[in-house]
């Protein structure tokens, strides 16, 4: 997944809740889980392929070599750093980026604006907690019910949380991305239009390495690999590094599919979750009302730093509708915003861990927001638990 900053929380791309606890409440640690789950070495098959790019057929060089068909020198130091440090041959990266192209439209939308947009959580909501995804995601949901079940009894995350992120990220598969993933990373990670930004440049670098280190495991073909313009892949859009260290074999047939296999797509999102903090049967948002002055304990960021007691003595009380239980107040929680800037609007939440853990998927307040309500119109319409447990 491509993870935005925090500024662009609008929505410009159009593409939890957890308002209920699983009936198992025995859930591996994060550190076990890592033990027990070990990412395949089979291929994992991209959404489309391209004949004309399989290795031993290329056609065409690509954008990043010199008039002696030698890769520019940037990317041959990348090449040979990435070579040792990976321990792959050096032959097999230049072969790699010696076919990748410029990738114009990634530059594009890649591009600082020049003007400042405001932020919209109203609009940014309705485009996202939609009547399509709704519908679709009630479809999703009884056609992979199983699937669905056995990955929240292993990583003790809601199946409305895992449907709605895929629901916001491809809504179910319909929009996973048409570029070559080497050709936007390659692009992005050595003509990054933001040249006030080199860490941003660096980043893609870092994930282009892990995109060549996928593809000498042979767990994917990076000649055809398809995916966002941002180098995001399948149903989950799993960034190389994350695909590498975080995605799992859903359906136990030996190999990871992100694309093609769904059950391996909705076991992903949840280790992914798990990983960074999902924990069981606490609901995404706590159950409380805040006081007229809650902007004053917004803090900003991605860890939430306030105890309940603090809250309580900002005036902070339990909703008279809370039906979450108590186990929230035992967690460090944070009060975010959720701006309308063009109807000044201004919404404000008590957030748990578990919301925290659905910005590492993408940093956005607006997206961790969406996600849970989203997951909270599919899980009252599935009847699944009590979805008032996020309000």
């Amino acid at each position: 997944m491509f993870r935005p900053s925090r500024i662009l929380q609008v929505a410009v791309a159009s593409f939890l809740l957890s308002g209920c606890s699983t009936s198992h409440p025995e859930h591996p640690s994060a550190a076990a889980l890592d033990k027990q789950i070990t990412v395949s070495n089979d291929r994992i098959r991209s959404a489309t392929t391209d004949s004309t790019e399989k290795p031993g057929r290329l056609v065409a060089r690509g954008d990043f070599i010199d008039a002696n068909a030698k890769l520019l020198p940037e990317l041959d130091t990348f090449a040979k750093e990435t070579a040792q440090a990976r321990d792959i041959p050096l032959q097999d990266i230049r072969a790699l980026l010696g076919v990748a192209r410029l990738n114009e439209t990634a530059i594009r939308l890649m591009q600082p604006s020049t003007t400042r947009i405001q932020r919209s959580w109203v609009t940014y909501r309705k485009r996202n907690v939609d009547p399509i995804r709704i519908r679709r995601g009630v479809a999703f949901w009884k056609a992979h019910q199983n699937d669905l079940t056995r990955a929240s009894q292993t990583y003790g995350v809601p199946p409305s949380i895992i449907v709605a992120i895929i629901g916001i990220e491809t809504v179910y598969g319909q929009y996973t991305g048409s570029y070559r993933v080497l050709d936007t990373l390659t692009t992005l990670g050595f003509r990054y239009p933001d040249k006030g930004r080199p860490e941003r440049q660096q980043m893609f670098r870092e994930q282009l390495a892990d995109l060549i280190q996928l593809d000498h495991k042979g767990q994917l073909d990076a000649y055809t690999v398809e995916g966002s313009f941002a180098g995001a892949m399948g149903l989950p859009q799993f960034m190389p590094g994350s695909l590498m260290n975080f995605a799992a074999d859903g359906d136990g047939d030996g190999k990871i599919d992100l694309q093609g296999n769904t059950a391996d797509a909705i076991a992903s999102v949840a280790r992914f979750l798990r990983l960074h903090g999902w924990e069981p049967a606490l609901p995404v948002f706590a159950p409380i009302t805040l006081p007229a002055q809650a902007a004053a304990l917004v803090k900003g960021g991605l860890v939430p730093d306030m105890s309940w007691d603090q809250l309580q003595q900002a005036g902070a009380r339990i909703s008279a509708q809370a039906h979450a239980g108590s186990a929230w107040q035992r967690y460090p929680l944070g009060v975010i915003d959720l701006l309308d800037e063009p109807r000044k609007l201004n919404e404000y939440r008590s957030a748990t861990p578990n919301f925290f853990a659905i910005t590492h998927y993408n940093r956005s307040y607006f997206y961790a927001a969406a996600v849970a309500d989203l997951a909270h119109e599919l899980a009252n319409i599935m009847g699944y638990g009590d979805p008032d447990q996020a309000r």
